[in-house]
């Protein structure tokens, strides 16, 4: 008779593993992203992965003087989040700061890879938020590597629909004005380079979930519950709500529900508490867009939530093996 220590069953994924397919899940939106905004958002993109990175080996390496910490699939995971929340104008400096709010305040002063209680790439994205306005609002649209235009002077949809609604006009005196559509949402409009890759995002999500690295509760939770209210409030008064499609394909909802608000550390652990915890960020960012000052509300929502997920697992936790 062999006796070992548990566990006993062994599974091939492994934390590395985990964060390289997310690494694939995201490349077709991070295409998508080059091809529109092009050179401006691979600086971007190459500035984030390369600060988190560096950043998180060098905390872990002399800082911490505890280099097993450093996890290279799962800082660049971050990066590339990180890259795909922000405008493709934003200064090189502001990513290298965003990079360092990311790794060294919301990752690795909690203790590094699991132990943080907020998504590291949100908690950059709303600290620049706060910190450098009109950078993290500037929307001109860069040239990219599929159009010859060097620059367009443009803002998000919710961005639009929010001013106009409180200059006093309706809803489809907005549309009409600007020339807006379900359709037009998803074109070459201003924003961050996540929110024009919505059939990309969909598609990388589909790849975690059939590698089994996801599950459908938490975005599943979220994206139902926006429609839900938005759909409610666009029929008692659509003149000034906004209806599903556009609350569904528009900002950073499908990026926020299938990459940010699924983060191992950072959601529950249990199903019914990651349909908790999807409904809490629906219900949330549908009061900011409709109520608040942000025309968007993703990222103020997951971090919300996230304060509840210690909470949320001790409510509902998994059964123990061999337990009723």
């Amino acid at each position: 008779m062999i006796v070992s220590p548990s566990p006993h069953l062994h599974s091939p994924a492994s934390t590395n593993s985990i964060m390289r397919d997310v690494v694939i899940a995201l490349a077709p939106a991070t295409v998508v992203m080059l091809l529109f905004y092009g050179w401006a958002s691979l600086l971007v993109l190459a500035v984030a992965c390369v600060g988190c990175v560096g950043l998180e080996y060098a905390i872990a390496r002399w800082l911490m003087h505890k280099p097993e910490l450093f996890n290279g699939w799962s800082a660049a995971v971050t990066g590339v989040l990180l890259a795909l929340n922000l405008p493709p104008t934003t200064p090189w400096w502001v990513v290298v700061i965003g990079a360092l709010v990311a790794i060294g305040v919301a990752k690795m002063s909690f203790g590094g890879l699991g132990q943080n209680l907020f998504n590291p790439a949100i908690t950059a994205r709303v600290f620049l938020l706060i910190s450098f306005p009109v950078y993290m609002t500037n929307w001109d649209l860069t040239g990219g590597f599929i159009n010859s235009v060097d620059a367009i002077s443009g803002a998000t949809p919710l961005s639009i629909i929010k001013e106009g609604l409180m200059s006093g006009m309706t809803l489809d005196e907005i549309m009409e004005v600007n020339g807006m559509n379900a359709s037009s949402i998803i074109r070459d409009l201003g924003g961050s380079g996540g929110e024009i890759s919505g059939l990309a995002l969909v598609a990388g999500f589909i790849y975690l979930w059939i590698r089994k690295v996801v599950k459908p509760w938490i975005p599943l939770s979220i994206l139902l519950t926006v429609a839900l209210i938005s759909g409610v409030f666009h029929a008692v008064n659509p003149e000034y709500f906004t209806g599903i499609e556009i609350n569904i394909i528009s900002g950073g909802m499908l990026l926020g529900a299938l990459f940010m608000a699924t983060d191992y550390v950072t959601s529950p652990s249990s199903k019914w508490g990651g349909v908790i915890f999807g409904v809490g960020i629906g219900v949330i960012v549908m009061m900011i867009r409709y109520f608040g000052s942000y025309p968007e509300g993703m990222s103020f929502a997951i971090l919300i939530m996230n304060c509840f997920v210690p909470l949320i697992n001790r409510a509902f936790h998994q059964k123990k093996y061999g337990r009723a």
